[in-house]
Formats: structure tokens, C-alpha cells, sequence
């Protein structure tokens, strides 16, 4: 349970931001091209994007081309393995070179490079090119681009929201495609979506706009899965919460109290245990969606447990 001045920090950066939302058109009300315009250029909630000199761009080829990366490595040379970053954005915004603060904050505390995933967006590439992207960049980091980034090969994984999803969807895929299993020794997986069709506590947010909203996550679905039924919501492909989570790696689930996906974290979590995995959940209270991005006090912990996660497994 977070203490009492760091709750009442959440707090009021919870109430700052509903109120510059309240002054700014929902996302789902806006074509995708003004969202990631106005992200890009430092507009809105989120922190602007900072580029940092150390972060580099590399291709990765996939079974349609390629698709871009950014790689980040720690100021020793010498990483102690490879975390995969799959970034969130609703599937449908975010970028790989949007996070190079937080990701070179990742490196430098767990001695991990960094390698982040440029996947296909919807609504322009829908449901499966985000997820065929990341299936195909974690074969390459598999196959080859450990030894392109100059680390050994100890493989990690995760990403918040979207990513997430995209992480815990390509260990399946590289489990059940492939036949890999054990070769990502952890998955950081922070609030994710993880059933498509909707969890209770999605159904239940409304219309409160507090960076997500009821029909914000309907929104982002429809974008991703604009032909898929509720049923067809649930192929495990889809909504992994439905998928046979036999071998996963061990997990760490964080999630905000006040964040609409709280139930995908908390259902996931208790069925990748019941499947016989390693799990741990973190519920920190009051923060809501994509509060691990911001310079609060909740945020910091958040991250530092990850780092700390990282390094040990």
C-alpha cells in the first residue's frame, strides 16, 4: 500500500490530469494521424518525446519487409542480455523511438540492451500485422540479433498496455508456431489488455475520460479488430487471457487501482499461476492507465520493482 504522501501526489496528479482531458477532444473522436501527430510533437498528456544521441535505428526484416527498431545499449558495451520492448498505444498509437529516456533508464539499471519493436499500427494494419511484426522481431533477437547487438543470449520481454498483450501473444506464438519454449527468461507485462472481448471492470469504467474510457477501449478494438464478433474476440491469438498458459516465463503484472484493464492483470495473473508458471502482481493504489510513464512517486516504484524483476530472473 503506497503511503500517505505518495497517494496524495497520485491523487493530484489524477485530478491534473482529468482536467487537461476535460479540455481536449477524446482520442476516439479524432483520426489516428492527429493523435500520433500531436504525441509526436509533445502535445497532450503524455511526456514529449526526447531523443536521445546513444539510441540507434536498426531494420528488422519480417515475412513482409521490415520493420524499424531502436536499440539501446548500456554505456559498459558489455549488456548482460536483451530486453524486447513492445510499446503501447491501443495498437493503434506509440512508436520504438518515442520512450528513449525510460528505455535507457531500463538499461542502465538492469545492464540489458534494449531493442524496441516498431510493429504495424491499426486502423491502417489491422489484426494479425501487429502481432506478425513482433513474432518475427523476437525470432530475429533469437536467431541473429543478439549477436548484431553485441549481447549474450538471455532474453527478456514486455511492454505496458498494448504491448503487453503483443508480449504475452508472441510467447505463445513462439511456443505453439515454433515449438520455443524457455528462451525469454521473464515477461514484464504492466497493465495490459488481455481479453478483447471486455473484462468486467472494462464494461464498468463508463465514460469517466481518465487517459482510458469505456468507449476509448472499444475504440481501440474496433481499430484492431474491425471483423472479429465478441466470440471471435476470445481465439486465444486475440485475448490470450483464453490461451493455454502452460511454460510461460515468470511474470510481473502491475497495474493501477483506478485503471479500466485492472481486471485483465488481476484474471491474468491468477491464471498464469494456475497454469503452474511463476507470477507476481502489483496493485498500486489510485494510479491509473500509463501512470508508470510519469515522474510521480508511484511511477518510480512501479519501474524500480521492474528493473529489480529484470535483473533477477
Amino acid at each position: 500500500m503506497a503511503d500517505a504522501a505518495q497517494l496524495e501526489e497520485t491523487r493530484a496528479f489524477n485530478a491534473e490530469v482529468e482536467a487537461l482531458l476535460a479540455t481536449q477532444p477524446s482520442v476516439h473522436t479524432l483520426p489516428p494521424e492527429v493523435t500520433r501527430r500531436a504525441r509526436r510533437q509533445g502535445r497532450g498528456v503524455f511526456p514529449p518525446p526526447e531523443y536521445l544521441p546513444q539510441a540507434r535505428d536498426v531494420e528488422i526484416p519480417t515475412r513482409g519487409g521490415s520493420i524499424p527498431a531502436r536499440v539501446l545499449v548500456p554505456e559498459s558495451g558489455e549488456p548482460t542480455g536483451v530486453y524486447l520492448h513492445i510499446h503501447g498505444g491501443g495498437w493503434t498509437f506509440g512508436s520504438h523511438d518515442l520512450q528513449d529516456p525510460l528505455l535507457w533508464e531500463l538499461a542502465t539499471a538492469t545492464g540489458l540492451a534494449v531493442l524496441s519493436a516498431g510493429y504495424r499500427l491499426a486502423p491502417e494494419h489491422p489484426y494479425p500485422a501487429g502481432p506478425d511484426d513482433c513474432e518475427d522481431a523476437a525470432l530475429w533477437l533469437l536467431h541473429r540479433g543478439a549477436a548484431e547487438i553485441g549481447a549474450p543470449p538471455r532474453f527478456l520481454v514486455g511492454g505496458d498496455s498494448a504491448g503487453a498483450h503483443l508480449s504475452v501473444v508472441t510467447l505463445l506464438r513462439l511456443r505453439d508456431r515454433h515449438d520455443i519454449r524457455g528462451a525469454f527468461a521473464g515477461a514484464n507485462l504492466v497493465y495490459g489488455a488481455f481479453d478483447l472481448s471486455m473484462t468486467p471492470s472494462q464494461r464498468l469504467w463508463g465514460d469517466r475520460y481518465l487517459i482510458l474510457s469505456t468507449p476509448i477501449i472499444r475504440w481501440f478494438a474496433g481499430c484492431f479488430l474491425p471483423d472479429h464478433d465478441p466470440e471471435q474476440r476470445r481465439d486465444p491469438d486475440v485475448s490470450p487471457l483464453y490461451a493455454d498458459l502452460r511454460d510461460m516465463p515468470p511474470a510481473l503484472f502491475q497495474v493501477g487501482t483506478l485503471d479500466p484493464l485492472l481486471d485483465d492483470s488481476t484474471f491474468m495473473h491468477a491464471r498464469w499461476r494456475a497454469a503452474g508458471n511463476q507470477a507476481t502482481l502489483q496493485l498500486h493504489e489510485e494510479a491509473v492507465h500509463g501512470f508508470s510513464v510519469f515522474a510521480i512517486g508511484v511511477a518510480v516504484a512501479a519501474r524500480q520493482a521492474q528493473y529489480e524483476f529484470l535483473r533477477r530472473v
